[in-house]
């Protein structure tokens, strides 16, 4: 990972960049206009593709544990309802 820190651009940036070898993240993106500049400031991270995918995996198996998590808690309080 590469945190390029807040970035200038005239574009409004894409929340997700992807190119051959990296996944772009803008955040924070907020619309600037001064003398100098006029267009967009951002947080821009930059991820391998790999680094990307462990992420997203690492969410989805937190996602899954809560979603189990609860599945349970609801299980119970359906028997206690009985």
């Amino acid at each position: 990972m590469i945190n390029h820190g807040k970035v200038q651009s005239t574009v409004k940036p894409q929340a997700i960049e992807i190119d051959d070898n990296s996944v772009w993240i803008a955040e924070n993106v907020q619309e600037v206009k001064t003398e100098e500049f006029e267009g967009y400031e951002y947080d821009l991270t930059q991820y391998t593709k790999d680094e990307y995918i462990q992420i997203l995996d690492e969410r989805d198996k937190m996602k899954s544990d809560a979603i189990l998590e609860l599945s349970e808690m609801v299980a119970t309080l359906a028997k206690g309802a009985e």
